[in-house]
């Protein structure tokens, strides 16, 4: 084969597979993606740049078979194509395993979150196992190099110890399901929002104003944290309100509920059978304050119904002469400071 033939043949192969990739797998999966079958979409997703280099390889094992090479250059050769075809397999199937891992937990393990720590470990694994295989096949022995990890671990896990304290602190919350995707915390330090996602190094939270917190998992592991989500999503809206004095608080009490009672049952984010109270909490400088005491579905939930209560009682009261009083502050004047004005 000619070098024209052959710097054509090496152009060409990638670039079927690349077209290939880009057309027909891209088509696929859009195709599997709208009947729903995620399984058949994951398959093909883990294929990105794959057929791409399996061209390449292709293409130099067909390059090479037409040069005459010396012995050593083609061993050397046949080792370093069976080492890439290896490993890229392996990259392959550990996309594949990764993404089955996420698919299987989203769906059959409620119990076990959906995290990118377990699908990450899982790739870790297949790659790793891909490599020793790649080593082995390619004449390299693995008993050493096993030995001078074993001898230098103590080294590196001095050098990584903040990533493993963050790697292991992230296995420990999703082993005690205390924290998982989905749930709305609140760290000592202040920081909250929802839980997006736990990785080896860091835990992701989304504020309500939709930007993102990144805390490292061994700050959160030692943390105080609230889980809004704990024991259950639905969680008491108390809401200070007062009146003023010379409100007849039976009164007050009575079209209080009556307008939380209609709230709770129009407002699609409240807990329908949960119900309503009112609680006085004692005599402030101007007002005799009390809680009203409602329910969310969730944490979220709670503005809306917040909102919707707090507009309807404001024109109950308006309705029925009972009176939300503005701060006063009575300043009493000595007789020096009397003469001084």
């Amino acid at each position: 084969m000619s070098p024209y033939k052959s710097i054509a043949l090496i152009a060409l192969l990638p670039a079927l597979g690349f077209l290939t990739e880009r057309f027909l797998l891209y088509g696929l999966r859009e195709f599997m993606r709208k009947r729903g079958w995620h399984w058949g979409e994951l398959l093909v997703s883990s294929l990105r740049f794959v057929p791409t280099l399996w061209a390449l390889l292709l293409a130099l094992h067909l390059t090479s078979q037409s040069v005459e090479l010396p012995k050593s250059l083609l061993s050397l050769k046949d080792k370093l194509l069976w080492l890439f075809l290896i490993l890229s397999f392996s990259l392959f199937l550990s996309r594949l395993v990764g993404n089955f891992v996420t698919l299987y937990m989203k769906s059959y393990r409620e119990d076990m979150p959906a995290t990118s720590l377990v699908s990450q470990i899982a790739r870790v694994v297949v790659l790793l196992v891909g490599t020793i295989v790649a080593l082995d096949k390619v004449g390299i022995a693995i008993t050493p190099l096993i030995t001078a990890f074993g001898i230098g671990g103590l080294a590196v896990a001095l050098a990584v110890r903040d990533t493993l304290e963050n790697l292991f602190a992230g296995f420990h919350m999703l082993a005690t399901r205390h924290i998982k995707p989905g749930d709305y915390i609140r760290l000592q330090s202040g920081e909250e929002g929802f839980v997006e996602d736990i990785n080896w190094r860091n835990t992701i939270l989304r504020q309500p104003a939709n930007n993102l917190i990144i805390v490292p998992n061994s700050k959160l592991s030692n943390s105080i944290v609230v889980n809004f989500h704990m024991p259950a999503p639905e969680l008491n809206v108390i809401i200070p309100l007062g009146v003023s004095y010379d409100s007849d608080l039976d009164k007050v009490e009575e079209v209080t509920l009556r307008v939380a009672t209609e709230v709770h049952r129009e407002v699609d984010t409240s807990v329908r059978e949960f119900e309503p109270k009112v609680r006085f909490t004692g005599f402030g400088d101007f007002s005799i304050n009390f809680n009203v005491i409602l329910r969310a579905k969730d944490f979220e939930s709670q503005h809306l119904l917040r909102h919707e209560f707090l507009k309807r009682l404001k024109k109950a009261y308006d309705r029925e002469g009972i009176k939300i009083p503005y701060p006063v502050r009575e300043v009493l004047l000595s007789e020096k400071a009397q003469t001084l004005y």
